[in-house]
């Protein structure tokens, strides 16, 4: 078995959050009228994709009724839509969208996961909960040790400055800003670290960022990654 599924058992068995072990399972009863006939997963979520990756991709959390509902990272809510796009339009996907777990969607040299395993109450994760979860991202960075890390959002930027700091990096000089890059040396590899904003609602229908804005995070990491 491979290191990436043994974690993924244990993410999935994980109950160290008894709020949000609450919240997940409230919703996948409750739903929403939408869903109101599917059969949602109600569990944490594991990273997916090309286990042998060179970028990995970290965002912030399941979202109740996508991840939550899926099973899978990034799937069935207009986030993914974002996401999976970006990823198709530069290369690291073999198609645009990601609705289901079962929709064929697979990933080239790109692996998606988050600070967080479990769908938190109105997107927003406890201090507390960031750092109980941090030693399942921290292992899967350990494991794929990628060329590139694209951090989404501040919670998910501060939870790989964590994994820099404990790798023995100097992270001190870090800090988030849209687009910004920062080439860094670990001792068993390089990595560029890229900050962009969560492809969130409250970023997309307001405009702070755009499609534009978020290919050009994914173009960056293509080049750094067909860099000699």
């Amino acid at each position: 078995m491979h290191a990436l599924e043994r974690l993924s058992e244990d993410i999935v068995s994980c109950e160290r959050c008894p709020r949000l072990v609450a919240w997940r399972e409230r919703v996948a009863v409750e739903k929403v009228r939408r869903f109101a006939q599917e059969t949602y997963w109600g569990k944490p979520l594991s990273g997916f994709g090309d286990a042998h990756a060179q970028l990995v991709i970290v965002g912030l959390a399941p979202a109740a009724h996508g991840g939550n509902r899926t099973g899978r990272m990034f799937t069935g809510d207009s986030s993914a839509d974002w996401l999976v796009h970006a990823l198709y339009v530069n290369g690291f996907a073999n198609q645009p969208h990601s609705v289901a777990s079962n929709d064929g969607l697979a990933l080239r040299n790109a692996y998606v996961t988050a600070a967080v395993r479990c769908a938190p109450p109105q997107n927003k994760p406890t201090a507390e909960e960031v750092q109980a979860c941090r030693p399942y991202l921290e292992a899967e960075l350990r494991i794929l040790a990628p060329r590139v890390i694209v951090a989404l959002g501040r919670v998910a930027f501060q939870a790989v400055r964590h994994y820099l700091k404990i790798s023995g990096s100097d992270q001190r000089s870090l800090i988030f800003k849209h687009g910004a890059q920062f080439d860094l040396e670990l001792p068993s590899h390089s990595l560029t670290l890229i900050a962009s904003y969560h492809p969130s609602r409250q970023n997309t229908q307001t405009g702070k960022l755009t499609v534009t804005m978020f290919n050009d995070i994914f173009q960056s990491a293509r080049a750094i990654l067909e860099s000699p």
